[in-house]
């Protein structure tokens, strides 16, 4: 399967930015390639492009995240236990209740695969503005973010986002998470 993975991804990179897209798109709603894993070698390939491959990225992620809200809307639960563990997708269910609709932003910066997160939206029955603005904000955070680093740190940049990104990602997802808290707290102090 992995090998099959790999030559997938080479046939992919053939397309250039047409395939990053492609994939990005699937990758929301069903595909199990994340989008990351053609988007940093062309990035680093072609550095002065790094944040048109990250736009693009975002935009496919996006697009994507709405098919993936249209499965969850109308085959729902039933196709998730199909492709994911029930455990994954009883953590997501426990993103949804703590956080909201603001699970879906938790969701660009999480090992959890972004399609759990957009089917179940779905699911959840999240409208599609909002839908729309966590995925534009998460997804864009994460791949603008490897895109610095790209640019940053050229050839280097591989190795520093395997050995650091899981951090990085959860430090940036943590601060998000504050920030949501605080406006929650400040808005509620307001109406009081």
């Amino acid at each position: 399967m992995s090998e099959w993975i790999h030559t997938f991804e080479d046939w992919l990179l053939e397309f250039g930015s047409l395939g990053l897209f492609i994939v990005s798109f699937m990758e929301s709603s069903f595909f199990p390639i994340p989008p990351d894993v053609l988007m940093i070698p062309m990035g680093i390939a072609n550095p002065d492009r790094a944040f048109w491959y990250a736009f693009l990225t975002t935009a496919g992620s996006v697009l994507g995240a709405l098919l993936g809200w249209y499965i969850g809307k109308k085959v729902g639960r039933p196709i998730l236990r199909y492709f994911i563990k029930e455990e994954k997708i009883v953590k997501v269910e426990q993103y949804f209740e703590k956080y909201g609709a603001m699970a879906i932003l938790i969701a660009g910066f999480t090992p959890i695969p972004y399609k759990v997160f957009t089917v179940f939206s779905g699911i959840s029955r999240v409208k599609i503005p909002t839908l729309i603005i966590w995925s534009i904000i998460g997804r864009g955070a994460r791949f603008f973010l490897e895109a610095a680093i790209i640019v940053a740190l050229g050839d280097k940049a591989m190795p520093f986002i395997q050995e650091n990104f899981a951090m990085l990602t959860a430090a940036v997802g943590g601060v998000a998470i504050v920030g949501y808290l605080v406006y929650l707290f400040v808005r509620k102090a307001k109406k009081a």
